[in-house]
């Protein structure tokens, strides 16, 4: 599965864009500094996700949108369009480049 494909499941689960969820995560005064655990715990309470959807979600709200260039491009299971993960809802997300 794609970065990606898991922020999307995320929304699928939550009812929230990704970026929904970072906005509250700083609401709740998480950041860069804060450890995985205190996310995780919150993700669990309030939306029912477990840990690898939880763990995709500490990567925004502590890292941004930015990941490693490894997976994009290839053919894959964990290939990635971009090295940059789309926040705003997989209904507004732009097609792939052909």
């Amino acid at each position: 599965m794609s970065f990606q494909a898991y922020l999307d499941a995320v929304e699928k689960k939550t009812g929230k864009t990704p970026r929904a969820l970072l906005d509250e995560a700083t609401a709740k005064g998480f950041g860069p500094d804060t450890k995985a655990a205190p996310i995780l715990e919150w993700l669990a309470a309030d939306y029912g996700l477990g840990r690898g959807h939880g763990m995709a979600m500490v990567h925004v709200i502590t890292k941004g949108p930015g990941i490693g260039d490894k997976h994009v491009g290839t053919t894959g299971t964990h290939r990635d369009e971009s090295d940059t993960l789309w926040l705003d809802g997989a209904a507004t997300k732009p097609a792939p480049a052909t």
